[in-house]
């Protein structure tokens, strides 16, 4: 589904992203792992086209990525859930949802995915009029995520998602993401908690400052003792 080629990208000067290539075959969850500035959300702001590479390729289902806008690439069927959430918190949990559908234009399919992202998320409808500003950063997490779904993307790319969040919150926000990929959804996920992300993957990809040192399934990354020792906090 999607494919990544020989990607360079660049902070002005700064090489951020070092010639890496890989790929996410559809119904996967693929994890990122790696330290600080390894290059993982920047990976996924580049797959997104958030930053435009210096060269190589993103492809999805075939298509260039990096030959389009970013505004475009939501529309394709990609869905990007950002570090930090980013909700808009003066709003309501219905309006944040609601912003989710902009390419949606049938009132009856926007109010069709707001009953299945409230049957995922049950929360949510309890707090449906609350402004999202309000809402713990669990429920933020979800928000975020519900509102992605509003696209009905065939990927998503989540960053960071269990990031600030009590060990209950993450224990939820990865039986989440476990879900949605059991419905179908492929996901490429970027997380710090490297232990938990292996644990829901079935691939993954070592990223170290800006460069791809190791890749294999993730059964495989989890038992590796350079892994385990760097990633995992084993002696």
């Amino acid at each position: 589904m999607l494919e990544v080629r020989d990607l360079h990208t660049y902070y002005g000067k700064i090489h951020a992203l070092k010639g890496i290539s890989f790929h996410v075959n559809r119904g996967e969850i693929v994890t990122l792992i790696g330290g600080n500035g390894a290059g993982k959300t920047t990976t996924l702001h580049t797959v997104s086209m958030l930053i435009k590479p210096r060269s190589g390729g993103v492809y999805f289902n075939g298509r260039p990525l990096h030959e389009l806008p970013a505004h475009e690439i939501a529309r394709l069927g990609i869905a990007h859930v950002p570090e930090g959430r980013r909700i808009f918190p003066e709003m309501s949990v219905l309006e944040n949802l609601e912003i989710g559908a902009f390419n949606v234009t049938d009132k009856r399919a926007i109010a069709e995915r707001i009953a299945h992202v409230f049957d995922l998320f049950p929360r949510l409808k309890e707090r449906v009029r609350q402004q999202g500003g309000t809402l713990s950063g669990g429920e933020q997490q979800m928000l975020a995520v519900a509102r992605a779904l509003m696209q009905e993307p065939e990927l998503i790319l989540l960053d960071e998602p269990s990031m600030g969040l009590s060990p209950i919150f993450v224990e939820t926000i990865f039986d989440i993401i476990r879900t949605l990929n059991q419905h179908g959804k492929t996901i490429l996920l970027v997380e710090q908690n490297a232990h938990m992300a292996l644990g829901i993957a079935h691939r993954g990809y070592v990223l170290q400052t800006g460069t791809i040192i190791l890749e294999d399934k993730a059964a495989a990354l989890a038992a590796n003792e350079a892994v385990r020792k760097a990633y995992l906090g084993e002696n």
